[in-house]
C-alpha cells in the first residue's frame, strides 16, 4: 500500500509538470528548427531562399557562401574585434571583482553595506543615461574611435554585477580554510589567491562565460565609440552587413555571417553548460 501511494503522488506530480514540459518541449522544438533552417540558409543561394527551398538544396550545398562572408563581408574583422573585447573583458573584470567580492563577502567593516548598494545601484543604471558623460569624456581625452576606450568602457560595465554575483560564492565557503591557513603562516592576500579563488572556480568560470557573451552580444556601445568598421564588433558589424545586403542579394552570405557569430557562444555553452548550472546552483549552498 505504500508503495501504491508513493507511486501515485509521483504521477500526480508528473501531471501536474505536464503543460511546463509541454511549454518547454515546443520551444525547444521552434529554437532547434530555426536554427537548422538558418544553418541550411547559410549553404544554399540567394534564389533558393527567396524561394523558401532552403532545406531542399536543389543546387547542393554551398560551403563558398561562409568564405565570402568572413572575407568580403568584414566578418573576419567584426569577429575578432568582438573576441578582443570579450576575452579582455571577461579577464580584466573578474581580476578587478574577484578580490573585490571576497573581501566584501568574507570581512565586515565600516562601510561594507554601503559599497554593496553602490554596485547593485550601478546594476540598476540603463546604460542610455551615461553614454553621453562617457562620450564626451572620452572625446576630450582623444580616445574615440579606439578598441581600448570600449574595452575599459566594458569593463567598468560588467565590474558591479560580477562582484555582486560573486559575493554569494565566498560568502559560502567555509571559514576552516582560512583559520587553517592563517594557523599555517599564510597572509590573507595568499589565501585569497592559493586557496579561496580555486573553491570558488565554478562561479568565477560561470560569471566569465556570461561576462563574455554579454560583451560578445554588446551592439550598443559599440555603435556609439567604434567610429570605424575596422573598430566594431559582430553585433554593428552585422547590421552593416545587412544593409549592404539590400544591394548586393548575398542572402547566404548573410545567413553565413549569422552562423559564424553565433558559434563561439554556443561551443562555450554546449561545452560548459554543467559548469555553468552547477556554478549558479553552487551560490546558494551555505558551506
Amino acid at each position: 500500500m505504500k508503495n501504491n501511494g508513493t507511486s501515485s503522488l509521483t504521477v500526480k506530480k508528473q501531471l501536474r509538470m505536464l503543460p511546463g514540459h509541454l511549454a518547454v518541449g515546443l520551444w525547444c522544438l521552434f529554437t532547434v528548427g530555426m536554427l537548422a533552417w538558418i544553418v541550411a540558409a547559410s549553404l544554399s543561394t540567394s534564389p533558393e531562399i527567396m524561394r523558401g527551398e532552403a532545406l531542399k538544396f536543389a543546387t547542393g550545398l554551398h560551403p563558398e557562401n561562409y568564405v565570402k562572408a568572413w572575407t568580403a563581408n568584414n566578418i573576419s574583422v567584426f569577429f575578432m574585434n568582438s573576441l578582443l573585447y570579450a576575452s579582455c573583458t571577461m579577464v580584466g573584470s573578474l581580476a578587478i571583482s574577484a578580490p573585490a567580492a571576497y573581501v566584501l563577502g568574507r570581512y565586515m567593516f565600516t562601510g561594507n553595506k554601503l559599497v554593496r548598494n553602490g554596485f547593485i545601484t550601478a546594476m540598476s543604471l540603463p546604460q542610455i543615461m551615461i553614454i553621453l558623460p562617457l562620450f564626451s569624456l572620452a572625446t576630450r581625452a582623444n580616445l574615440t574611435g579606439s578598441k581600448f576606450v570600449l574595452i575599459i568602457i566594458y569593463i567598468g560595465m560588467q565590474i558591479p554585477y560580477t562582484t555582486t554575483f560573486l559575493l554569494s560564492f565566498f560568502a559560502s565557503l567555509s571559514t576552516v580554510y582560512e583559520e587553517a591557513a592563517a594557523i599555517d603562516g599564510c597572509p590573507p592576500m595568499k589565501t585569497f589567491w592559493k586557496i579561496m579563488l580555486p573553491l570558488a572556480q565554478p562561479g568565477i568560470v560561470t560569471v566569465g562565460i556570461f561576462n563574455f557573451m554579454n560583451i560578445w552580444n554588446e551592439y550598443f556601445l559599440s555603435l556609439i565609440f567604434a567610429s570605424s568598421e575596422k573598430n566594431m564588433s559582430v553585433g554593428p558589424g552585422l547590421k552593416s552587413v545587412l544593409t549592404a545586403m539590400q544591394y548586393t542579394g548575398d542572402w547566404g552570405g548573410l545567413f553565413a555571417a549569422v552562423v559564424i557569430v553565433f558559434l563561439p557562444t554556443l561551443v562555450l555553452f554546449l561545452c560548459l553548460s554543467k559548469t555553468i548550472i552547477s556554478g549558479i546552483t553552487a551560490g546558494g549552498v551555505k558551506g
